[in-house]
């Protein structure tokens, strides 16, 4: 179903799967219909502004409530505690996918983060590796998840409905929400960031105006679909960075029919509408941004999801890749297909780099060579999506990516080849 979802989500969505089963002009009536239980889904305060307050009304089987207690799982996530601080640019070769049979829980390691998952701000980014589907049911209590594939489809079961998504599509699921991550080919691997702050929306455009980048129309949240299954599953919360489950006698994802606007959804990154200079020089990278996570200070994000699509390139007299910078936020890059327009080499689909806060960086010495060099003809950039997790604190790498082998040693000597063409006596 294609829903309008727009900055501040403050629109409210429907669904049933039984006609009749949403109630009519109350939320929690004395008997709701079907015999069913009313439940409220919150992502936010009770007393949040209504343009960011986030719930949904669930109409389900069961409640949620019908659980028994959680124990703490032997097999915790993989990817350890955060590792020795270090200041230094950072690039990872692709994880391997397992060999063994791994689902999406198991799957996942964590790469960087840059708070606790007690705390009410900051993310936490993951690498997911899959070879078969989950028979297990999750939530994440600690924060809204971002994920990014980067190989093979997903299926993903969630309470609200069942959304399909596949490389250069992303979903977002609501903190807490309950989901099944099935699998559509033989393996997958993508990215995860958690956000432990303000949920994603939208940025606003200011002087862009009121259309481009990521157009609302272009976002769909799931129809319900319920499961009515009398048999044992088990239930894996996320909770303070630890993995707890309980086993129930039913699924979970039972919902029969919900409104509100604290919903699932996915958004196909083939439809960004890229805006770019057609005069001169090399736009900040904030142009390309498709969701934001803010703070109390006004666009200072948690977190910003940027993308770096097919797009033409036609600046005159302009170096045409990003120029060398240093800057307040801190980035980690993936790339999901192709190559990236800043690097002739070494960065690679599935793989990843972290750039720190005043971290120097910017386009390789090989790129650099031929951009001052290239004749400026119109040209596209094809074949490719880089993207990149921005954020206003420092990420910290976990002590698994410090010490992996997918680690790239060398990665400072991309730049070492930057010739001295200083010339005193020549403009």
């Amino acid at each position: 179903m294609n829903l309008e979802y727009l900055s501040g989500f403050g629109n409210e969505f429907a669904s049933e799967a039984l006609p009749g089963a949403l109630p009519v002009g109350q939320n929690s009536p004395q008997k709701a219909p079907y015999g069913l239980y009313t439940e409220l889904f919150s992502g936010t305060a009770f007393t949040m502004a209504r343009s960011e307050a986030r719930r949904t009304w669930l109409y389900r089987i069961q409640p949620s409530a019908n659980h028994p207690a959680f124990s703490k799982l032997e097999r915790q996530l993989a990817g350890g505690p955060l590792g020795a601080v270090t200041p230094n640019r950072l690039r990872w070769n692709p994880l391997d996918i397992p060999g063994e049979p791994t689902d999406f829980i198991d799957g996942l390691v964590g790469m960087v983060a840059n708070a606790g998952s007690q705390k009410p701000s900051g993310i936490s980014i993951h690498t997911y590796r899959a070879n078969r589907s989950m028979e297990r049911v999750f939530f994440n209590a600690d924060g809204e998840l971002l994920i990014v594939p980067e190989q093979g489809r997903l299926r993903i079961a969630t309470e609200l409905g069942v959304l399909e998504v596949e490389p250069l599509e992303i979903v977002v699921l609501p903190r807490g929400l309950k989901f099944r991550v099935e699998l559509l080919d033989a393996q997958a691997r993508g990215y995860v960031a958690e956000n432990h702050g303000a949920p994603l929306r939208l940025p606003d455009l200011g002087p862009i105006g009121s259309n481009g980048l990521a157009n609302p129309r272009d976002f769909l949240s799931p129809v319900a679909h319920y499961e009515d299954l009398k048999q044992p599953t088990t239930l894996v919360q996320k909770f303070l960075g630890e993995l707890w489950a309980c086993e129930l006698d039913h699924s979970p994802l039972n919902v029969v029919a919900w409104h509100g606007n604290n919903v699932p959804y996915k958004y196909d990154l083939r439809r960004f509408n890229t805006l770019g200079t057609v005069s001169f020089d090399h736009p900040d990278p904030s142009i390309f941004t498709v969701l934001t996570s803010p703070t109390s200070v006004h666009g200072l994000a948690n977190l910003d999801f940027v993308i770096f699509p097919p797009r033409w390139m036609v600046a005159e007299n302009t170096f045409r890749p990003p120029w060398f910078h240093r800057n307040l936020m801190n980035e980690y890059m993936g790339l999901i297909q192709g190559a990236y327009d800043a690097k002739a080499e070494g960065f690679l689909p599935g793989g990843a780099s972290l750039h720190s806060c005043m971290s120097a960086h910017g386009p390789d010495g090989e790129t650099c060579t031929k951009a001052i060099n290239a004749e400026l003809a119109p040209h596209k950039i094809d074949n490719t999506m880089a993207f990149m997790f921005e954020t206003s604190q420092v990420l910290r790498p976990t002590q698994f990516a410090l010490e992996c082998p997918q680690l790239q040693p060398a990665y400072d000597a991309c730049w070492a080849a930057l010739p001295a063409t200083f010339n005193p006596n020549r403009r």
